[in-house]
């Protein structure tokens, strides 16, 4: 799996989902990497489908890898990217598409703690994303549908 963060100036393009996971909460755009795809070319191919946006256009940038435990089960975890387009990058919004609503929203709500928009994980490893240089491996672990744990590692290898 994969996860785009698309940040302009301070907005970022975020997806409300129709779907599991993340039903009805803000997330970035991304999803299952196909066959023999690199996590790159999963996270290039689910941007276009999800917003029409040719990512390949800026600069990519690698974040690192989420992971979930679960209950004391391995629940999985994607690849996480963050791609910076140009201030003056037109993409007007709300859009209405089959995975959702597409919609820019700003730094400082997504990062506020009494917003309930978005999935309990994004605004841990958001500033992260935002404001290191390096990639991480972030880990959460839940137990009982609520977050017990959070933990991170800076990573000296950057990995596609």
């Amino acid at each position: 799996m994969t996860l785009c963060i698309i940040k302009r100036n301070n907005e970022l393009l975020l997806l409300n989902r129709n779907s599991k996971p993340a039903k009805g909460l803000w997330n970035g755009t991304g999803g299952k990497i196909e066959g023999i795809e690199t996590p790159l070319e999963c996270v290039i191919r689910e941007v276009n489908e999800e917003t029409s946006i040719d990512i390949r256009n800026f600069q990519i940038i690698y974040k690192g890898q989420v992971t979930w435990t679960v209950d004391n089960n391995d629940a999985g975890g994607f690849h996480l990217y963050l791609v910076e387009v140009p201030s003056d990058f037109s993409y007007s919004t709300p859009i209405k598409t089959k995975e959702g609503i597409l919609d820019w929203k700003s730094i400082d709500w997504a990062l506020s703690e009494e917003n309930l928009g978005l999935g309990e994980a994004i605004p841990k490893y958001l500033p992260f994303v935002l404001y290191e240089d390096s990639p991480y491996d972030f880990h959460f672990t839940l137990l009982k549908n609520k977050l017990i744990d959070f933990t991170y590692l800076k990573r000296d290898i950057v990995k596609n």
